[in-house]
């Protein structure tokens, strides 16, 4: 039977914790917490410090430790906070890498909107152009 896609985001919603934006800052100070980006490139101009950045397209690649384009920042058994714009993506995303064998991932509610609303540091990427 095949779902529409605001049934397999209802889905990965249920299933992935989340965490507010001002909680994800304090705990990001912890060591061990990785804060994956699962927007596009295009949109990396502003992100959350230090976060890695895969496109939602490769996660699958990047998140598996037998994959020779698998991220060493990604660790199955550490702390990972997925955020995209909204946290729509980043709650499929999650739903991904809990399927993957990841034992501790969280949603970032409302996305890197709402981290930036809420006020919290946020870096410029350049290109050099």
């Amino acid at each position: 039977m095949s779902k529409t896609v605001a049934e397999m985001v209802g889905e990965a919603r249920a299933r992935v914790a989340t965490v507010s934006p001002k909680d994800a800052s304090v705990e990001g100070v912890s060591e061990g917490v990785v804060f994956l980006d699962v927007r596009e490139p295009v949109e990396w101009e502003h992100h959350i410090e230090g976060a890695v950045q895969v496109p939602r397209g490769l996660l699958e690649f990047a998140a598996d430790p037998a994959s020779p384009k698998h991220r060493p920042e990604l660790d199955p058994a550490g702390r990972v906070i997925v955020y995209c714009r909204s946290g729509v993506r980043a709650a499929l995303a999650c739903a991904t890498l809990l399927d993957m064998g990841y034992t501790n991932v969280a949603n970032l509610e409302g996305g890197f909107g709402a981290w930036q609303e809420a006020g919290l540091p946020a870096n410029e990427h350049h290109d050099g152009f």
